[in-house]
């Protein structure tokens, strides 16, 4: 352990520069902060929609900066998972079913409003389980939390009690925040009317420190007293960030870009009601196809099903280690070039050093014991043999991949396996609908068909890299400068594709006189 510790206080990887700035701060707590014996790390889960890979990610990359804190010490942690469930439903997500009957229930707690699925014992609760489901099919490490629980079980009671104390101050650091005539109707705690179990946007007429209770008036003139604790109000969401990292001594919670304008006022807030403020990670948004923000309600991006019907889990782990705090894509085309990235990693691992291992991301996926690859060949090469063979099923893909490996088989290679039955499925979803062939140029064609016959003439080994010599040769004879506009032309007239995999492994796999044959066909076409 001390020289893989001596490693990880060294390494470059970002989990580790986080977790030996929490370290940091753990060996110099003090101050008010609740005494804990370990180190607290929160994620929030918003279930206004079904759950998202944005929301699987924040648990991912703090899972993945936890397990870097319990390398350099050996302080115990926890993770929570923290829903905010008693959240009013402010509008019907686009992507649910029974639209209409959502619409009667607006304003309620999500805790409150039927489930439209018709599955759980309400909205709050499906989409609960919906995230607790995919946290639990990646073997997480997590305490889940449930705020309308939270509320009513009287766990928040202190610090909800003590916010009524402190009420002005807390309405200090807010009213800065806000437009003056937002100003004039803000209050931190909103009520839950005890008739229509709506969540209230209203001006309060009193709060009474002393009895811990709120006045206001409803909107039809009726003036009601509410007390702040047992879940008969809740906290507006900034005030109840930093109320939640005072209540549970939250030690880190990393967020989006989106709310990183709004950290001196969880911190403020937080220190108001006796905590002491967490270290924070502030990561980029992901991006829909067309550069804008991923939605929840919208339901634009990538869902968790979608990226696992066409890739293993360890894939989406990749994407998510990379580059945190950079803005990215999440749209379909990502998936095949994680698949690949993340096998190239796992290739590369046992040759590294330990300092390079740190930095691999498949030491993160993996808990520091990550499992050797049985891919013998790209995802992006299976995706273009799925392609020129029609295949509608990975049987048809293993009659190549026999005679291309014949060690290989479903057996020995399950991750192979299944990588055959993601690209038949990508394949047949988002390839073929969108692939485009174009007719060749003169002098494309003129090349291919020099292709054509020296493949047929070749009596040499089906190596990779010596068909790609002949294709290499080809290309260069004919007077292609430079040479990547020789493989645009091949990946576009034969595969429908505008990039692909090395063309020598494409042809030892699919077969030199199955090549031959579709160079022939694509030129007649």
């Amino acid at each position: 352990m001390s020289s893989l510790r001596d490693a990880a206080m060294v390494s470059r990887a970002w989990p580790f520069e986080e977790a030996r700035a929490l370290l940091k701060r753990v060996e110099a707590r003090g101050g008010s902060a609740p005494a804990k014996d370990h180190v607290l790390f929160e994620t929030g889960y918003g279930p206004s929609g079904l759950p998202h890979i944005g929301t699987f990610g924040e648990v991912l990359r703090t899972t993945m900066i936890r397990r870097a804190f319990e390398v350099i010490s050996d302080i115990p942690t926890r993770l929570i998972v923290f829903s905010d469930d008693l959240d009013g439903m402010r509008k019907v997500p686009e992507n649910v079913p029974n639209a209409e009957m959502l619409r009667l229930h607006l304003q309620q707690p999500l805790t409150s409003v039927p489930d439209p699925f018709g599955t759980h014992e309400s909205f709050g609760h499906h989409n609960n389980a919906m995230l607790r489901r995919f946290l639990d099919t990646f073997g997480f490490q997590y305490e889940f939390m449930s705020a309308t629980e939270f509320y009513r079980s009287g766990a928040f009671d202190p610090t909800l009690r003590l916010a009524a104390e402190r009420y002005d101050d807390i309405m200090a650091i807010m009213l800065k925040s806000l437009r003056e005539e937002r100003q004039q109707t803000y209050s931190c705690f909103l009520p839950i009317h005890p008739e229509t179990g709506r969540v209230l946007y209203v001006p309060l007429k009193e709060v009474n420190a002393r009895e811990g209770t709120i006045t206001f008036d409803d909107g039809s003139g009726r003036d009601w007293t509410l007390p702040v604790t047992g879940g008969h109000v809740k906290l507006q969401w900034k005030p109840d960030f930093g109320a939640r990292w005072a209540a549970l001594g939250v030690d880190f919670e990393m967020y989006g870009k989106d709310h990183s304008t709004n950290t001196p006022i969880y911190d403020g807030i937080c220190e108001v009601l006796g905590g002491r403020a967490p270290n924070h990670m502030v990561y980029e948004l992901f991006l829909d196809e067309e550069g804008g923000k991923i939605s929840k309600s919208k339901g634009n991006g990538l869902t968790i099903d979608e990226w696992l019907e066409y890739a293993a889990t360890e894939s989406l782990s990749y994407f998510m280690f990379q580059k945190p705090r950079t803005a990215k894509r999440l749209h379909w085309d990502v998936i095949p070039r994680n698949v690949d990235e993340y096998h190239q990693s796992l290739r590369g691992y046992p040759q590294q050093t330990p300092e390079q291992q740190l930095g691999n991301a498949v030491w993160h996926i993996h808990g520091g014991n990550p499992p050797a690859s049985d891919m013998v060949v790209p995802f992006a090469m299976l995706l273009n043999l799925a392609s020129v063979s029609g295949a509608e099923e990975k049987a048809v893909l293993w009659n190549y991949l026999r005679r291309y490996a014949p060690d290989a088989s479903p057996e020995t290679h399950p991750g192979l396996d299944a990588a055959a039955g993601y690209a038949v499925r990508y394949f047949q979803n988002h390839v073929k609908p969108m692939r485009t062939f174009r007719a060749p140029t003169d002098k494309e064609r003129a090349a291919m068909v020099d292709l054509a016959a020296r493949l047929r003439g070749h009596e040499g080994s089906h190596d990779p890299e010596e068909l790609q010599t002949i294709v290499y040769a080809v290309g260069n004879e004919h007077g292609f400068q430079p040479l990547r506009d020789w493989f645009k032309g091949l990946y576009e007239v034969l595969l429908g594709a505008t990039e692909g995999p090395r063309f020598g492994g494409f042809v030892a796999l699919y077969g030199v006189e199955e090549t031959v044959r579709l160079i022939e066909e694509r030129l007649a076409a």
